[in-house]
């Protein structure tokens, strides 16, 4: 039966679960899901309470199969190379504590990082002794440049004597919202011998992907946020050239493959010895982790049903996405007589390449800096910047009933936008004169 997909903007609201009041315009932050897909998950959650021990034991892994061949689609990979886990971060450090790195090696990241990913690596390194180095950098920046700059990093640290087994990096940035030029450094750290770690927390469901043309060593990301999934779900690809290191989850669970001469552990509870095996170590690996409440993962066949037949495909959703939020950037911008963050060295009429997502970023009025900046609305001081930005968060949420991330980057604060399909550029105008307001009240003072 034909359905008849519903309109972009304030009509798909209707499919969503938002207080009528409430204006969401942080979609990148945390996601949501529609009312379809919470419906199912709940259909899951009924299901386990009914019989949890047969459901936990047995039935929940075939749905899992089910699941994980739904969302390998997406990015074009075996289902044999797709897991489950929580979110990205998960992901991130569940590849990072595998590989195990050891005194006199090194890993490759890039800023401005996930505060959540550095955090992770630093917490590493209290255990293990090996160096983190930084690409540092400040956006805009034309992408030559960049890949100048992880060169060099590289380089430095080989000539210091460290092994670079790694490099993390996004395939879209967090803060500032922009997209990285992740296909073009899977090439540069295949070049340079490294193992690839990409963050994609915004990929799956924001912008295609395809890793059997793209050949990352490790790809994970947030099903959550742009696929319609319930919280919490992640999709972590790691093909089959890279399952040897993959031998523990976070935490440790009965999937657990303990190297060579290791103490010998408990066999399974979960598993039946006389079953034939049809499944990967790997797969097998992520199948129980701890008891948990793993219903979101089962939503994909929901997500992708809703984003079909309500939404008119992936390739509609996207580009709608996408549209919505640069247009809606650049309205916010004009009305703050401030710029949206893009490549330094467009020609004219070139598209930038950083927009190409459904996150974007805008300048507000305000510098931070030692003295006056040309421009600025009002210029503050380094110790005032997380006032005014806690200032901006808070009041959009309490009087406002919205939200959108205020932050500092370089010498100005920017705040970021997410496109989403219940939105129209109506709805950033809105924003724009209320930060409007806000960096006027933060130039006076009055925060």
């Amino acid at each position: 039966m034909f359905i008849q997909p519903t309109p972009f903007g304030k009509p798909m609201l209707k499919h969503w679960l938002f207080d009528p009041s409430y204006k969401s315009l942080n979609h990148g932050s945390f996601g949501a899901h529609p009312a379809a897909v919470r419906d199912a998950q709940r259909a899951f959650l009924d299901l386990a309470d009914l019989r949890p021990d047969p459901y936990i034991r047995k039935q929940h892994s075939v749905l899992l199969d089910k699941a994980r061949g739904d969302v390998a689609k997406i990015i074009n990979a075996p289902r044999n190379e797709c897991a489950f886990v929580k979110n990205a971060t998960t992901g991130v450090a569940t590849v990072l504590w595998n590989l195990n790195f050891q005194v006199g090696e090194a890993l490759i990241y890039f800023e401005p990082v996930y505060g959540a990913v550095e955090k992770g690596v630093v917490s590493m390194q209290e255990h293990s002794p090996f160096e983190a180095r930084k690409v540092s950098f400040q956006y805009p920046i034309a992408e030559d440049e960049l890949e100048r700059r992880f060169r060099e990093t590289v380089r430095r640290a080989r000539d210091d004597g460290l092994n670079v087994r790694a490099a993390v990096f996004d395939t879209i940035v967090s803060n500032p919202g922009v997209r990285f030029p992740f296909e073009r450094f899977v090439a540069v750290c295949r070049e340079e011998g490294l193992l690839s770690v990409i963050d994609g927390a915004h990929g799956v469901g924001q912008i295609p992907l395809d890793m059997d043309v793209l050949q990352p060593d490790f790809f994970v990301s947030n099903c959550h946020k742009w696929l319609y999934t319930p919280r919490s779900a992640a999709i972590l690809y790691v093909p089959k050239r890279n399952q040897h290191f993959m031998r523990s989850t976070l935490p440790t669970s009965w999937g657990f493959i303990p190297a060579a001469g290791s103490a010998e552990t408990i066999a399974s509870v979960l598993q039946d010895p006389s079953e034939v095996k049809t499944k990967t170590p790997f797969e097998e690996l992520f199948e129980f982790v701890a008891t948990s409440d793993d219903s979101a993962y089962l939503c994909v066949e929901a997500a992708l049903k809703f984003r079909r037949e309500v939404c008119g495909g992936e390739e509609a959703i996207m580009s709608y996405c996408q549209k919505v939020s640069n247009e809606g950037a650049d309205a916010v911008a004009g009305i703050l007589g401030t710029d949206v963050l893009q490549e330094p060295d467009l020609k004219p009429g070139e598209q930038s390449r950083m927009r190409q997502c459904a996150l974007t970023t805008v300048r507000l009025p305000i510098a931070v800096a030692d003295k006056a900046v040309e421009g600025a609305l009002v210029t503050l001081p380094s110790d005032e910047a997380p006032l005014a930005v806690a200032f901006i968060q808070r009041t959009l949420i309490e009087k406002h009933d919205t939200f959108v991330p205020a932050f500092r980057h370089g010498s100005w604060l920017w705040t970021r936008l997410s496109g989403q399909i219940f939105l129209e550029k109506s709805d950033f105008e809105w924003l724009g004169g209320l930060l409007r307001e806000l960096c006027e009240q933060v130039a006076r003072k009055e925060f």
